[in-house]
Formats: structure tokens, sequence, C-alpha cells
């Protein structure tokens, strides 16, 4: 028997508001090219913000503006048109990225909080998309209404799966590739629960969140230098071959309609809605808050430790680095060491040598990250600020040797 709810979204469905289905069939397909845009999106927005020199204002402009164009027209399409969908989940995921982006270095927002709101945005989206339209079912996306809850718990899921990867990798200091493992093994295990009985809307909206770090780590070990345990492609490269493994798909998707949701007839009855649901949101968000909390809390306390025992030392006492060092985060001579380098490269002549070289600096600065923020945030933000506009510089497509001895010897200045 139909429910109440579903009646009611038997009527929201009626023919004359009813489009055919908007979003593609969960297939294999659809979690390869998911996990392809996602990386795409996290290496898109390096290459803007960096390469093309766009800075994280520029290219959340940018990007935020091309997003509502291509917006405006999946919303506009009568029914789910693949090279369309595929388009605004990409560009979903850069923006949702420079969203969590712009509140961790612009805001200086700390990324526990940054998970901590966009989980609970995500949250009132379900509800209210839930309260309003009796499921949350991607398979009944047949309504503008209901398409636009569709995109902003999209949205969400990219912002929230950006700040829960960066805290994870970044501020816990575990590593993209840790991460990744990590989030993998979390999406097989909610993959094996829906095997054996766990609500299927609340698995794929689980795995939809976790891929988003895992495509981050992915993207981060095919671009990172071989010396840093990557396969050395670079974002540019790294972002060709992705991008070009979605064009292939989609255009696979596109001909044989391999992922289109045959809709029903206007007068099929709407099937009940699955049982379970709720208890089994309960259960999962508690589950995972629990063990979250409890990693996080070993996590940090190991990092504390350690900070602790290396400010005791008498060869590296807080007092004697800051005396040495003007820092009070610690020791900065590796940075800068790079730096230097880097800068005498330049005045060298090599170009080459010195864009290599400051990708050292990169990979050495994030992988501290977890240990020198917590000592002052106040000056590892400045440092930070600084370090991005070097690899602007060094990194842009027409690089100015002005401008990039410039922002080194700026980065020298504030290094001590």
């Amino acid at each position: 028997m139909t429910t109440t709810r579903a009646r009611a979204a038997a009527r929201q469905a009626a023919p004359g508001h009813q489009l055919l289905n908007k979003v593609p069939e969960i297939t294999i397909y659809f979690w390869i090219i998911k996990v392809l845009c996602t990386t795409v999106g996290e290496t898109a927005a390096d290459f803007l913000n960096v390469n093309l020199n766009f800075g994280l204002t520029g290219t959340s402009i940018f990007t935020g503006v091309l997003l509502a164009i291509v917006l405006l027209f999946q919303l506009r399409a009568p029914r789910y048109i693949p090279a369309l969908y595929w388009s605004t989940v990409a560009l979903v995921s850069v923006f949702g990225t420079l969203v969590t982006d712009n509140l961790t270095d612009k805001v200086g927002l700390p990324l526990e909080v940054s998970t901590l709101i966009f989980g609970s945005l995500l949250a009132v989206t379900f509800v209210v998309w839930f309260l309003s339209e009796g499921t949350l079912s991607i398979h009944s996306i047949v309504t503008r209404r209901r398409e636009a809850f569709y995109w902003l718990a999209i949205l969400f899921t990219f912002a929230l799966g950006t700040a829960a990867g960066d805290l994870m990798a970044e501020s816990l200091g575990l590593g993209y590739l840790v991460t990744g493992v990590i989030v993998a093994a979390l999406i097989a295990g909610a993959a094996l629960a829906w095997k054996i009985g766990l609500n299927s809307v609340l698995a794929f909206w689980m795995i939809y969140i976790l891929t988003r770090p895992l495509g981050a780590s992915i993207g981060d070990y095919l671009s990172q230098p071989s010396t840093h345990g990557g396969l050395g492609l670079g974002t540019t490269v790294t972002s060709l071959i992705f991008v070009g493994g979605i064009l292939v798909t989609v255009s696979y998707l596109s001909v044989t309609k391999a992922d289109v949701i045959s809709d029903p007839p206007a007068d099929k009855a709407i099937e009940p809605t699955e049982r379970g649901g709720m208890w089994h949101t309960v259960a999962v968000v508690c589950l995972l808050l629990v063990a979250g909390g409890f990693g996080y809390h070993v996590r940090k306390s190991a990092l504390d430790t350690a900070s602790s025992d290396t400010a005791a030392s008498p060869a590296v006492s807080a007092a004697g680095d800051q005396s040495r060092n003007g820092s009070a985060i610690g020791d900065l001579s590796t940075f800068r060491t790079i730096s230097r380098d880097s800068l005498d490269l330049l005045k060298a002549g090599d170009q080459s040598g010195a864009t290599t070289r400051i990708g050292d600096l990169e990979y050495e600065w994030d992988d501290a990250q977890a240990r020198l923020k917590s000592k002052d945030n106040t000056q590892w933000t400045a440092i930070d600020g600084k370090i991005d506009t070097v690899l602007r510089a060094l990194r842009a497509a027409s690089p100015n040797p002005d401008q990039e001895q410039s922002a080194l010897t700026d980065l020298l200045a504030v290094l001590g």
C-alpha cells in the first residue's frame, strides 16, 4: 500500500509537473566519472589558482560564474544529458573545494569547524528535502524542486569532503596516501554494509561524500614528484589524463544510454519508501561521530605530545628556536634553505630548476603543517600566504623573473 508521504510525492510528480529523470543510474560508470571529476576539480583549482595566477579569489569568482551558467542549463534541460550533467558535477567539485579553501585560507576558519559546519548544512538539506518530498532517492529527481535539493546536497558533499579530507591529511598530518587508504576502506565498508542490508539511499550519500577525499588522494599521488612518494606526473598532466578519461566515458554513455534511468509510465504507482532509513542513519551517524572523535583525539594527542617533546629538548628548545629563527612555530631552517636555493637558481637563470626546487618547499611545508600550525596559527598563516604567492609566481604559465625573485625575497624575510 502506498504511504501518505509517497502519495504526496506522487502528486508532486504528477504528469503536469513531471520531467524525465535528470540524473544518471548508479552504475560502475557513475563512480568512475565521479572520482575522475573529483580529481580534476582538485587539480583544476590548483591550475587556475597557481599556474594561471588567478589567485584564490579570482579562481573562486571565475568558477562560480561558470558554474552558475552551466547549472542554469542543467536545470532547464528536460532530461538527463551526460555531457551537461557531468560538466555541472565537475564545476561543483571545483567550487565546493574553493568554498572550503576560502574559509580556511581567507577567513582562517579551522578545518575542524568547517567539517562540522558543512556536515550540519548537509544534514539540514537532507531533512528539509525529505520533509518536502518524502524521499531522498536519486531515482526520483523528476521535478525542478527535487533537482534543486539534489544540487545543493552535491555542493555540500564536496565542501564537506574537502574539509574532512584536508583535516585528516593536513591538520592531523596523516598525508594524502594514508588518508586515501582510510577513505577507501570506509567506502568498501559502506558498500559491504549496503550488500547486507544498509539503506541504499544512506549508502549512496555516504560513498558520494567519501569519494571526494579519495579522488584528491589519487590526484596528489599521481602529481607529486617521485622523491616525495608520487608518480611525478604533475598537476597539468594529471588533469589532462583525467579529463581524457571523463570525455571517453561520457562519450560512451551518450551513445549507449547505458546510465539512463527508465522512467515509469505516469499512471504507475509510486513504490513504497525503503524501510529502515531513519534508524540506519541515526546508527551510522552516531558510529561515525564516536569513531571519528576518538581517532581525532588520539591523533591530536600524539601530535601535541610530539610537539611538547620537541619543545622540551635542550637542542631545540622553544626559547632557543625563537632566538635563532625569530619564529614562534619552531625551526624554519629547512624552508629557508629551499627558498634560498630557489632564489639562487633564478638568479643563475635556471627557471626549470627553481620551479622543481620550489616543489620541495610545498611538500615540506604541507608535511609540517600539523606540527607547526598548532604552535602559532597567526604566524603559520602569514608564512603560508607568502608561500602561496611564491608558488603562483614560479609556476605561472609565463613566469616573470622580477616577480619571482621579489616573492622569494618577501618569503625569506618572514622566515626570519
